[in-house]
């Protein structure tokens, strides 16, 4: 993993706060999670999604790391 990559995937969070995205996270064993929600914030390290509320559960504010999108545990898209 390059810092390059780190770096571009960071700057793309950022100025991507605010918007709606759905998230697709892998979960092992052809496990696959998506949900919607909307990025809150982009720190140095982190980033924060917090995903819609659903009839079986409340909001909910998630956190990843850029890493997690370079190695595609999550998937990004924008609605």
């Amino acid at each position: 993993m390059e810092r390059e990559d780190f770096d571009k995937v960071r700057e793309s969070v950022k100025q991507q706060c605010g918007s709606r995205v759905v998230i697709q996270l892998d979960k092992g064993r052809n496990k696959v999670d998506i949900q919607e929600g909307v990025i809150q914030e982009a720190y140095p390290s982190v980033f924060t999604i917090l995903v819609d509320d659903t009839e079986t559960s409340p909001s909910q504010l998630l956190s990843f790391t850029y890493t997690d999108i370079i190695t595609k545990e999550i998937r990004m898209k924008l609605c």
